[in-house]
This record gives structure tokens, C-alpha cells and sequence, in this order.
């Protein structure tokens, strides 16, 4: 009896596989990928190595395609790494090396002390937004043009105890809501999420919001989640539709012009880089581009619409909904 309950949850974790983040449409695969068959052989290796509560917990969040992630699925480490396997199979079939993944801050089961065995639950991981990808040309924009949009900068005080940022939500040029003071490691910021806690967009009302502003707060879905890492702040895109990111820190600190980078959804990119960060303090930015509230400790993401020169939208001020992430110093 217990044989046949697993083997038919197994059954449908099979058939939810129509439902990844890459190469993947909602009525299946849009092309079988090369080495298939290899592929659900080892995936299926590793199936019939979890007990059933691990395979309720990964039918879980495939089906609900990361909105419900839930725990680690713990596997020996056997073969080929479980964890780009099952990523592989449920989400991104094009993925070649373990390199390619990332795991998220909920995820306890990879730097853990068990080191036979691995997390294989494919939402504990996003695809790496690597930094060292050059800029698409239309990303160029200058601070000085950038940082006039606003009229007014927030200024923070970051000597609360345990704030180690503040983020502000804007539509337009309009500040919507009160600061969100984030203590805990990591946040989400989305618009719904049904088994999650953080930084509600959706619960932020506007008079007279602009049907530009409506139509994107649809886009915003399960959001983003930043998570403060040793390395740096990191933004993984858990929504349907690309963010797009400026940071001083995403480009070198000789080149004045900063970079807005594109990531996709399922990505993670790190947004603002400690390191870099204390290269710009001994290398303050000069004179020509402190024009305006320039804040070398900010973060902007704007949600599914990008901005800069060969947009529409010039300045993230004309982004319909975005965010503004004040850091600590």
C-alpha cells in the first residue's frame, strides 16, 4: 500500500515537469533537450533513493513552481550531482555543471555538516547571473543624468540595532508606504505569496495609481528575495518576469557610467559586492557625478520594466513600480 501511494506520487512529480523555467512552456517541453533520456535515467536514480515525505515535499514545490518551496530534500551524493539533475529535469534542461547553480538562503542542505549528502529540491537553487557578463550597449547610463530624477533622496539612519537595510517601493516618482526595515538575513518582496512572510506590495494602496503602475504590480507575482551573504547582497528574481538592477557595484570602479543588468526570471544576481564597495569609498566617484542625491549604498530594481537609452523610459523614475534598497554602511 505504501509502495503504491509513492510510486504514485512519483508519478505525478514526473508529469509536473512540464512546468520549468527555461526551454519550457506551460504544455510541456518546447524541445526535448539533448541526452534526455540520460537524464531522466540518473534523475530517476535519484528518485527512488527519497523516502516518501521527501518526494511529498519536492512534488510540493514543483507543483507549485516555487511558491511553496519547503524543506530540504536531503540525498546521498552518489553519481552525478542529485541537485543539477533534478534541476536539470524540473526547471532548466540546458544546465551543464553544478557552477550554474546557486543555493538560496532557505536552503540548509549544501554547506551543511552531512558532507555524503545534498539538498536536491531544484527551489532551493537559482541560475547564476554571472558579473563578469558584459552589459547588453543600452545599459550604459550615466549617474549624473540618472541621479537628477529625484527631487528629494532618503536619507537613512542605519544605527538601529540589527537594520541592515531599508526598502522604499515607488511607483513613478511616488513613494508608496512606509520604509520596510529588514533584520532577519534574508527578505521577500512580492505581491502574493501565499505561504510566505515579508514585504507585501500588494497590501500598499495608492490613490490615483496610474494604469502603467497596475498593470506592472500584476507582473510582480512572488517577486524577489534579497539576502545579505558574506560576499555581498544578493537578489534572486522568484517572479515571471525579468527585474532589472543598478548597483555602484556592478560595474568596475574605474568606469563612472553605472550598469543596469537584466536578470531573468529563476536568476540570482549579486547586486551590491562588499569588496567593491570599499574600492569606491577610497576611490570616491568625481565631482562631474555627485550631481543630484547619488547614494554609493543603494540598490534600484525595477519590476519587469527595464530603463536607460534605447528605452522608452530614461530614468527609473519612469519605471512604473520599483524599488530603492538602502544599505547599511
Amino acid at each position: 500500500m505504501f509502495r503504491s501511494r509513492r510510486a504514485g506520487l512519483v508519478r505525478r512529480l514526473w508529469r509536473s515537469r512540464a512546468g520549468g523555467d527555461g526551454g519550457v512552456s506551460c504544455c510541456g517541453l518546447s524541445e526535448e533537450p539533448a541526452g534526455s533520456p540520460e537524464l531522466r535515467a540518473a534523475a530517476s536514480a535519484v528518485l527512488k533513493r527519497l523516502k516518501e515525505e521527501a518526494v511529498c515535499v519536492l512534488l510540493e514545490a514543483v507543483e507549485s513552481r516555487g511558491a511553496a518551496p519547503g524543506l530540504c530534500v536531503m540525498v546521498t551524493r552518489h553519481g552525478p550531482p542529485p541537485q543539477l539533475l533534478l534541476c536539470s529535469l524540473f526547471r532548466w534542461p540546458e544546465l551543464q555543471h553544478p557552477g550554474q547553480l546557486k543555493a538560496l538562503s532557505w536552503c540548509q542542505g549544501v554547506a551543511g555538516s552531512d558532507k555524503n549528502s545534498v539538498c536536491c529540491n531544484p527551489y532551493h537553487y537559482s541560475r547564476v547571473c554571472a558579473p563578469e557578463s558584459p552589459p547588453p550597449p543600452y545599459s550604459r547610463l550615466s549617474p549624473k543624468i540618472e541621479q537628477k530624477s529625484l527631487d528629494t533622496s532618503l536619507s537613512r539612519d542605519m544605527s538601529k540595532q540589527g537594520h541592515w537595510c531599508s526598502v522604499a517601493y515607488w511607483e513613478h516618482r511616488t513613494r508608496v508606504g512606509r520604509l520596510y526595515s529588514v533584520c532577519q538575513p534574508s527578505v521577500s518582496i512580492f505581491y502574493d505569496l501565499p505561504q510566505g512572510s515579508g514585504f507585501c506590495l500588494g497590501q500598499l494602496n495608492l490613490e490615483n495609481r496610474s494604469e502603467a503602475a497596475a498593470r506592472t504590480r500584476g507582473k510582480i507575482g512572488l517577486g524577489i528575495v534579497l539576502s545579505r551573504e558574506a560576499d555581498g547582497v544578493w537578489a534572486y528574481n522568484r517572479s515571471d518576469h525579468p527585474v532589472f538592477v543598478n548597483s555602484p557595484t556592478l560595474d568596475a570602479p574605474a568606469c563612472r557610467p553605472l550598469v543596469v543588468r537584466k536578470v531573468m526570471p529563476g536568476y540570482s544576481l549579486k547586486v551590491f559586492d562588499y569588496k567593491k564597495s570599499c574600492v569606491l569609498r577610497h576611490h570616491p566617484t568625481p565631482p562631474e557625478h555627485t550631481d543630484g542625491p547619488y547614494d554609493p549604498h543603494s540598490v534600484r530594481i525595477s519590476f519587469a520594466k527595464g530603463w536607460g537609452p534605447c528605452y522608452s523610459r530614461q530614468m527609473i523614475t519612469s519605471c512604473p513600480c520599483w524599488l530603492e534598497v538602502l544599505l547599511g554602511r
